[in-house]
């Protein structure tokens, strides 16, 4: 059968022969054996029901040993012959345009130049899913395919729960993904449930399909570099020759490097999986490799010497830089994280002073003593940054949960106040008040086309909107606004583009609604060839409730509420979007936030228009307006300044009280 018609056929008539994994591919770490023979039975029976009962003998066995020896099963067998990759739209069987968009993307996410673990459905962060198994996913593209514009496909964590009659206004799927009741969101209970069958971690946009590789972080990193450096006070080449020290090459955390040589550092990357070092080497994304300490030391002397812009990945344990730096009295100016610490004890953090291959064994064979030696490890590490930051480095948490793992850990990272930490997060210091405020966050689209060309239009049209907002803008965004330009015009020459012929670059509601609208005329006069899908990263303005990171800088006690997320994808959902996913988890972990994305398909038509201007606008003001209530002045000044331009738009502001009103009653 041909690509369309195995897309078609969904689960195959005759039982496929048994695959193997492949070995060049990355794999995710053994999940824990954590189920009961009771329960066991119980995951089997789950994963069988996607089966006809001839086919139960063989299958049980088979999965049984998948969940025996991987703490998971993923259904080998079913893997799909065809490659794997974001096709031209056109490619895709379809009754609906708007299916064959999402198709488009969830093979984005599981192509093997972008997927973490491609075999086992993750994207990044170690166990950041599309779905649970491959049943899932052939069942899905099969309802997919036969979708009209009048059917909703529901997805349940992965499972497609089934095709539902619904209007051409309603989104065509909704994605939810780890929605347990609270009291069962705990690390314990992720890995029971999973195992079990019956939901999983989406990510952020694993499991919503709107990942489009590391070029996404990769802006979000140069713009929070960019900006740590110059609270520093280094500002364009007075970055050159100094040092951003941090950790992890995997999915998301890959970016890194690059970013840093977007902003003209040296950037030094420490990354335990030889592996993934060596794919962001091949991909371009990491200058050079280094595998051992006296050669970095003596690479990175140099490099300071004569004020280079290189990245370097370190292949071994970051704990072992920064201890290494601090003896050698290597000056780091600004040091990070990115290595999964949602997920600290199952892959996501490899203690010091034991190898990657002895880790990978001991975290399922001996998980209580893996877990003494990461959080050792974590309170070494902290205990090394905290001797750099005496020295002047300055230190952000950058969303990984690392400062919370590592005060779990028994680490000195509390400030005085024994609440908060006493280094800040980058949404806290940089992203808050810098951008998310202001209502700048992460708006990214793909060119259904495949086509480079396509790319390139939509590239100078999102830079021709850009540079017409900024005359009249007033000052309080105009470096955003700059920073973004220069992004866009340099976007082609980094070649951020894996996969995907996609864009990414920070807008506020103006922004996004002008360059969407200019896109939707492009489709429509034929300047574009085909279909433009756009999206965002969770990581956004509105869209997530995350008390360690998007949601950091609200102070009025909120931070630990999820209401704005909630309300965001339901809002989303009935202005126009595609599709919208809501998730547990993501970034920070499991039980730690909550996610809301979308994705919206523009096809040229007076729909999408409507569509794109009320969805874009609420998307983004529905978190202003709560980041106002929150007394964040420039979130105030945002909200304000856009119900001068939209009369139908009214907010509720805050009165601001006098501390001395509080403080003589509260002493």
């Amino acid at each position: 059968m041909n690509f369309k018609e195995q897309i078609l056929n969904g689960i195959p008539s005759v039982l496929p022969n048994k695959k193997i994994r492949d070995s060049k591919l990355s794999h995710a770490p053994v999940r824990k054996a954590v189920l009961n023979e009771t329960e066991k039975k119980l995951s089997l029976r789950n994963a069988l029901r996607y089966f006809p009962q001839q086919w139960h003998s063989e299958l049980a066995a088979e999965f049984l040993e998948e969940l025996n020896s991987l703490g998971h099963i993923y259904m080998y067998r079913f893997m799909p012959d065809y490659e794997m990759y974001a096709r031209p739209i056109e490619e895709y069987p379809c009754n609906c345009k708007h299916a064959a968009a999402i198709m488009l993307m969830i093979q984005n996410n599981l192509d093997p130049a972008i997927a973490q673990h491609p075999q086992e459905l993750i994207t990044y962060g170690g166990n950041g899913s599309v779905f649970q198994n491959w049943a899932q996913y052939l069942i899905a593209m099969q309802y997919l395919a036969n979708m009209t514009d009048e059917q909703t496909l529901n997805i349940y964590s992965g499972h497609p729960q089934g095709l539902f009659p619904s209007s051409a206004a309603a989104p065509r799927v909704v994605v939810s993904n780890g929605m347990m009741i609270p009291n069962y969101s705990s690390p314990s209970d992720l890995e029971k449930f999973s195992a079990l069958g019956v939901t999983q971690y989406g990510q952020m946009t694993a499991g919503s399909y709107m990942y489009i590789g590391p070029q996404g972080i990769v802006h979000g990193t140069a713009i929070t570099l960019m900006n740590a450096f110059r609270k520093k006070g280094f500002y364009g080449s007075a970055v050159a020759g100094k040092i951003f020290l941090t950790a992890g090459l995997g999915g998301m955390s890959g970016a890194q490097t690059k970013a840093g040589n977007i902003v003209g550092c040296i950037t030094v990357c420490a990354e335990v999986n030889p592996q993934a070092a060596e794919k962001r080497k091949q991909q371009g994304w990491v200058d050079e490799l280094v595998d051992n300490l006296e050669a970095l030391v003596s690479r990175v002397l140099l490099a300071q010497s004569n004020k280079e812009t290189v990245s370097i990945a370190y292949i071994g344990n970051v704990v072992d830089v920064w201890e290494t730096f601090y003896q050698k009295n290597i000056e780091v100016t600004i040091g990070s994280d990115q290595t999964s610490l949602h997920n600290p004890f199952s892959g996501g953090y490899y203690p010091t002073g034991i190898s990657y291959a002895d880790a990978n064994i001991m975290m399922t064979e001996d998980a209580a003593h893996f877990k003494v030696l990461v959080q050792q490890s974590l309170k070494q590490q902290a205990k090394s940054i905290g001797e750099h930051s005496k020295r002047g480095t300055y230190f952000f948490d950058y969303g990984n949960a690392f400062l919370l793992e590592c005060s779990r850990a028994g680490a000195d990272v509390l400030a005085p106040n024994k609440v908060d930490f006493k280094y800040p997060s980058y949404v806290e210091d940089i992203l808050g008040p810098m951008c998310f405020d202001y209502g700048f966050g992460p708006f990214r689209w793909v060119c259904a086309s495949g086509k480079s060309e396509d790319l390139e239009i939509t590239d100078q049209i999102a830079r021709d909107v850009m540079e017409e907002i900024k005359v009249n803008a007033p000052v309080e965004i105009q470096q955003q606004l700059q920073d973004n330009i220069n992004w866009i015009i340099g976007a082609a020459e980094n070649k951020l583009v894996v996969g995907s012929k996609s864009r990414i670059l920070y807008a506020d509601a103006e922004g996004r609604v002008k360059i969407a609208s200019r896109f939707n005329d492009a489709i429509e006069n034929g300047q574009l060839s085909a279909a433009v899908i756009l999206g965002r990263d969770h990581h956004d303005v509105s869209g997530t409730d995350s008390p360690f990171r998007e949601t950091s800088n609200i102070y009025d006690g909120s931070r630990f509420t999820a209401d704005m997320a909630i309300q965001n994808v339901i809002g989303d959902s009935f202005r126009g979007a595609t599709w919208v996913s809501i998730h547990n988890g993501g970034g920070v972990g499991w039980g730690e936030v909550i996610n809301g994305g979308f994705g919206m398909v523009l096809d040229g038509t007076a729909q999408a228009a409507a569509k794109l201007k009320n969805m874009l606008f609420f998307d983004v003001n529905n978190g202003i307006a709560r980041r106002s209530w929150a007394r964040n002045k420039e979130a105030r000044f945002a909200i304000e300044r856009e119900m001068e331009r939209t009369p139908t738009l009214r907010v509720t502001l805050p009165n601001l009280v006098e501390d001395a009103v509080i403080d003589q009653l509260i002493k």
